[in-house]
């Protein structure tokens, strides 16, 4: 396909600063890993200036120039950092020729429409750098526990065995440590127990309440919609000490039934919204043909209207598991000893004793909701198809 724009080479003095500032944003974060965050930021913008420079003019083939980089990047990092730093500078290697052509011929504009001003190519960009930055902020925790879960030390930190890809660096000791340990296995159990019963008290309420708010013949359904949804605004910490002191005068705290029902208040709002989001798009006529057909509301409900909004009502499930399945401060106050779930179990091992096994239950937790998360985005695939299909 034809570019929209037509591309042309652009002046030294345009990509050359670029290329420096984005070495200096990288050597910012290897000079930090070396001690030095500022001498890290002078090589980095310097370096890949003249790096950007002899790649673009003075190598006369862009494949010879950048697979140069990544070689000379790659032996650099290997020198300085062995086999992860020269994995890390062919990396850097890379991208910054892809980075200095892109810029120098032009490319950037290709899929851009030819009436944009440089200032609002600027922000075209910069809005998806920024974007891309946030996302770097929130998952660089998460890819950092996922190795460590893998420590063959008692370590929160990578060793040097670790940083040099070296074999006796890591083990499965802490992931044997979960499977076999007493208290991680009655701590799953206790959060396997409560978690799908809650989740199922969530749906249920939740799901009711969804349609009778969506009715318009409903009184004063916006006070209503917003006590409904308040465990979900309210700070976690009020919401745990007023489940407390009623619970503890009716008899529930510390006891299963206690915890469930706490969780099911929690996962409610999200069965809620999803459920009345899906609502938004449900035909109306078709339910009003049923009763015309003869269909009592019941027989209304799961054959033609339950079909319809069962991806909002299983995204609103998983939603509620979720919240259930990771919640700790809410079972710290109604809960007790016998009810001990796993994020609590995990906040103890934080507390009492600085046990690694954390991180491995951590990767587990992260990767069932990895999975959690995909099913909901096939179901919003789905129920997009289906509104489409709508009459409405």
């Amino acid at each position: 396909m034809s570019a929209l724009t037509p591309i042309s080479r652009k002046p030294v003095r345009f990509y050359v600063p670029v290329v420096a500032a984005a070495g200096a944003l990288a050597g910012l974060f290897v000079g930090t890993a070396q001690g030095s965050g500022l001498l890290g930021v002078l090589i980095g913008a310097v370096l890949l200036a003249a790096l950007a420079f002899v790649a673009t003019r003075l190598v006369p083939s862009e494949a010879a120039a950048r697979w140069g980089l990544v070689i000379l990047l790659a032996l650099g990092g290997g020198l300085s950092g062995g086999l992860p730093g020269g994995i890390l500078g062919a990396a850097f290697g890379w991208f910054f020729g892809w980075f200095s052509f892109w810029l120098s011929e032009g490319r950037y504009r290709a899929k851009l429409v030819p009436y944009l001003t440089p200032g609002q190519v600027l922000w075209h960009y910069a809005f998806r750098v920024i974007c891309g930055a946030i996302l770097v902020f929130l998952i660089t925790p998460i890819l950092v526990v996922m190795p460590l879960s893998f420590n063959a030390e008692n370590f929160f930190t990578f060793t040097p065995e670790m940083l040099r890809l070296d074999p006796a660096g890591y083990s499965l000791k802490h992931y044997r440590d979960f499977f076999t340990n007493a208290d991680w296995q009655q701590a799953l159990k206790n959060s396997v127990m409560i978690a799908p019963v809650a989740t199922l008290l969530s749906v249920s309420f939740g799901t009711l309440a969804a349609i009778g708010l969506s009715s318009e013949h409903v009184p004063f359904r916006r006070t209503i919609m917003a006590i409904l949804i308040s465990p979900m605004i309210v700070p976690l910490i009020i919401s745990a000490a007023g489940m407390y002191f009623f619970y503890s005068r009716i008899g529930l705290q510390g006891t299963y039934f206690g915890v469930v029902l706490a969780h099911a208040a929690l996962g409610i709002p999200f069965v809620i919204i999803t459920v009345t989001a899906t609502l938004v798009g449900f035909d109306r006529s078709l339910t009003r043909a049923a009763a015309n057909m003869g269909a009592d509301p019941v027989t209304t409900f799961f054959r033609v209207q339950m079909p319809l909004i069962m991806p909002g009502v299983i995204s609103g499930g998983l939603f509620a598991f979720i919240t259930s399945f990771d919640e700790v401060v809410v079972v710290l106050f109604v809960g007790s000893a016998a009810q001990k779930t796993l994020p609590w179990q995990m906040f103890i091992g934080l507390r009492e004793q600085i046990s690694p096994t954390i991180l491995a239950v951590a990767t587990i937790l992260v990767g069932i909701s990895i999975c959690l998360l995909t099913t909901l985005e096939l179901l919003r695939r789905r129920s997009e198809r289906l509104r489409g299909m709508s009459p409405g």
